[in-house]
């Protein structure tokens, strides 16, 4: 008897210790906990072990209790959940499931955004149109979350601008703007170039500032400015004017291929620095006809600014002067070695662009170069804007005061200019190009509107050319030398740059080297000029010696009878 109670117990145990190898992770700690709470204690360690198996489940105290009260009842079928026969599919009509699809579909085009939570409010109002129940939001959620987890996959593995997809940029108030061909969306950004430069006479100076301006469609680099001024809405102007304008270059730049790439963009899409936040620049894109926007986040400016460091590694690396962007790796000869000025900079980095970088193919275009895809790109011929409307927009100004003649003086220069003598005394305002100064643009302030005067000249240097930087380098020149400064006087000191041959660079070792070296060779020529003038003057000294005769004086008195 005793025999058979035990087999029936291990058969037992056996049975359940087999449904329990079944249970999910889930119903077995469900079962640990619920087996430590059937233990007998006192009410005191009841209610701490009803605690601490709240907290190992993650579940309330009372939801505790109804899992023991299941235990007791059903056993362990009451710890296990029965599957829903349609698990899996929405309980709702498939017209309403095609509605909340299309509703958020059409509301996430261009620049609409639909949220979850409208589409459900939406939802609601097509159901009771219907006549039939809505559904929950939950359920509204789980339609459209296959969508949107697909729409976030397809964003994390797209690579912008890849052939078969469309880029979009975000702006920071929460527009996406969609680029479908060129010119429609350029973007800007500065950088400093790794390279250090020095004036005319080899004088070092500093690093300059590059701007460019790049069409986010082609890649392409439309326009720059390289100057040593630091990042502001000035400088953002004269690349933007750089990058409208067509660009023709001379011989002396030997370049194989032409910048073709000019025009108006629709949306200009920068970073929110100061200089691209600034009331200047927003004027300019409503005259010109052109919406500024800022970044939402700095990821989204990785196509202008990926171009820098190909400038630093295919570039600037291999320039007299290279600094490197990484201090502890600059070069220890970096500061000797410089002897490019900023026009020879510019003449580099403009033929590495015509020739070079608008010239290659990219890897996000096929078989197409950044120039060739600008070219495909254009829905049609981009307008030539007049160079009056870019002056007034995209100039630098300066103001002064009109003198006696119809003069004006600016950075130590004189001007003159048809008609202006008779605005004597007025104040106006010069709009200059920083490469070359020997000409301004004359205007009066008249209404809230700039009404355009005339050109005026430097007198005495109408066939030359000078920039902003070589007109203040060439005032300091003048009066440290203790002269006058005037237009003749900076002319001539111009004229002298010719003449002028920068000193060699070179260590202070090999210097002193040199310098011993030429005293040593002083020092022999000294010795035998020495050498040879005193036996110039000993020789002669013996062979003009008169033979003298030294005679007796006893002898004397008998010869002569003394």
């Amino acid at each position: 008897m005793l025999d058979s109670i035990e087999d029936k117990n291990s058969q037992i145990e056996r049975e359940t210790n087999e449904v329990v190898a079944e249970l999910d992770k889930e119903a077995q700690l469900k079962l640990e906990v619920i087996q430590t709470l059937l233990e007998p204690c006192d009410r005191a360690t009841y209610g701490k072990r009803l605690r601490e198996a709240a907290e190992k489940l993650g579940k309330l105290k009372r939801t505790v209790q109804r899992l023991v009260k299941k235990w007791e009842e059903s056993g362990l079928a009451g710890l296990t959940q029965t599957k829903r026969s349609d698990k899996g599919s929405h309980r709702i009509s498939d017209e309403l499931e095609k509605f909340i699809l299309k509703t958020y579909q059409d509301g996430n085009k261009g620049s609409k955004r639909i949220t979850p939570k409208q589409v459900f409010l939406r939802t609601q109002v097509k159901a009771q149109e219907l006549g039939i129940k809505a559904p929950s939001h939950m359920t509204v959620y789980r339609v459209l979350k296959p969508l949107i987890d697909k729409k976030k996959q397809a964003k994390s593995i797209r690579s912008p601008g890849w052939r078969g997809t469309q880029l979009s940029v975000k702006t920071r108030a929460g527009q996406d703007l969609s680029v479908e061909y060129s010119n429609h969306v350029w973007q800007c950004d500065h950088t400093r170039a790794d390279v250090l430069l020095v004036d005319k006479y080899g004088e070092l100076l500093s690093r300059p500032w590059l701007t460019t301006v790049i069409d986010t469609y082609s890649r392409c680099i439309m326009g720059i400015n390289l100057g040593f001024d630091a990042p502001s809405s000035q400088v953002v102007a004269l690349a933007l004017r750089h990058a409208i304008l067509t660009k023709h270059y001379g011989a002396e730049y030997g370049l194989h291929e032409e910048w073709g790439t000019y025009g108006l963009p629709q949306h200009f899409y920068t970073d929110g620095g100061k200089d691209f936040r600034s009331n200047h620049l927003n004027q300019i894109g409503v005259q010109l006809g052109f919406v500024c926007h800022l970044r939402d986040r700095p990821s989204e400016g990785g196509i202008v600014e990926r171009p820098f460091k190909t400038f630093n590694t295919e570039l600037f690396s291999t320039l007299p002067g290279y600094t490197s962007s990484n201090v502890r790796e600059r070069p220890e000869d970096a500061e000797k070695e410089a002897c490019l000025t900023l026009r020879d900079l510019e003449r580099h980095i403009i033929r590495y662009i015509v020739d070079n970088y608008n010239q290659r193919l990219d890897a996000r275009m096929g078989d197409q170069t950044r120039f060739q895809r600008w070219e495909s790109g254009l829905i049609a011929a981009p307008d030539i804007l007049s160079v009056r409307d870019l002056d007034i927009c995209l100039m630098k100004q300066a103001r002064r005061r009109i003198q006696r003649g119809g003069y004006v003086q600016f950075e130590n220069l004189m001007y003159r200019g048809e008609y202006l003598a008779g605005y004597v005394g007025e104040t106006v305002i010069l709009r200059y190009e920083p490469r070359d100064i020997t000409e301004v643009l004359v205007y009066r302030q008249e209404d809230n509107k700039e009404v355009f005067l005339a050109r005026a000249y430097a007198q005495n240097l109408e066939t030359e050319t000078l920039s902003l930087d070589e007109a203040k380098a060439s005032s300091h020149k003048v009066r440290k030398a203790g002269k006058t400064i005037s237009n003749r006087s900076i002319l001539n000191e111009i004229r002298d740059r010719s003449l002028f041959t920068p000193p060699d660079k070179k260590t202070r070792k090999e210097r002193q080297k040199e310098e011993q070296a030429k005293l040593s060779v002083q020092k022999k020529i000294i010795q035998t000029q020495n050498i040879n003038e005193i036996e110039e003057e000993v020789t002669p000294t013996i062979r003009e010696t008169p033979q003298v005769e030294v005679l007796d004086y006893e002898d004397l008195i008998d010869d002569y009878g003394f």
